[in-house]
């Protein structure tokens, strides 16, 4: 399976922002883009000019990053949510909020989607009562998933349980923490998709 195998932080410092993916340590004084606010390599701090291309190039770049999808799998979401009606950005975005990992991160049962895909890929997670391993599996209105029993005591968990409150929870979800569980109320909408991405710079990449 292919997959990103190099320094999570170096991504942040390419796009020159803070994309959450090492979880606590974005928020802390030893994050990388705070100490070298500028993209890595020999060339790092020289200018460079911001073309249409290289500004629609890296909004894409960004968003895949952020939600930890690869290149192939990015497009053929995008050309789902071309076939789908209304705002093809907006479409994508919500794709990309549905897959089983993201919902586990914004419940609060994970510091940052990796953890949250290993925990998936771990088999801790069930979806309307049936076991899910697959982080890319795509949850639907009134879905059901929760924690299976038998990983309610590790570690993971036990920390998560402690901490529900600290990370605001979308609308779209309801968590109930003492059953380890989230109700998946609707897919949301643009507006409260807090991913700081200009969903209309992917749209005109691949329009071209």
């Amino acid at each position: 399976m292919a997959r990103y195998t190099g320094a999570d932080c170096k991504r942040c410092r390419r796009e020159k922002t803070k994309l959450y993916l090492k979880g606590a340590k974005c928020d802390g004084p030893k994050c990388p883009v705070e100490i070298r606010p500028f993209p890595p390599g020999q060339h790092g701090r020289g200018r460079t000019k911001d073309s249409e291309y290289l500004l629609q190039m890296r909004e894409k770049q960004k968003c895949a990053r952020i939600y930890g999808v690869l290149e192939k799998q990015f497009r053929g979401y995008y050309e789902e949510a071309q076939r789908k009606s209304g705002k093809t950005g907006e479409n994508l975005l919500r794709i990309l909020e549905s897959r089983l990992d993201n919902v586990v991160y914004r419940a609060g049962f994970a510091k940052s989607r990796d953890m949250a895909r290993q925990l998936v890929r771990h088999g801790h997670f069930m979806v309307n009562g049936r076991k899910v391993d697959i982080p890319s599996f795509r949850v639907s209105p009134s879905d059901i998933v929760e924690v299976r029993p038998s990983s309610r005591e590790l570690t993971p968990f036990v920390v998560a349980h402690a901490e529900v409150g600290e990370r605001t929870v979308p609308a779209w979800l309801e968590v109930s923490p003492n059953q380890m569980r989230i109700l998946v109320h609707a897919l949301p909408e643009r507006a409260v998709i807090d991913t700081a991405v200009q969903e209309q710079l992917i749209v005109e990449l691949y329009s071209k």
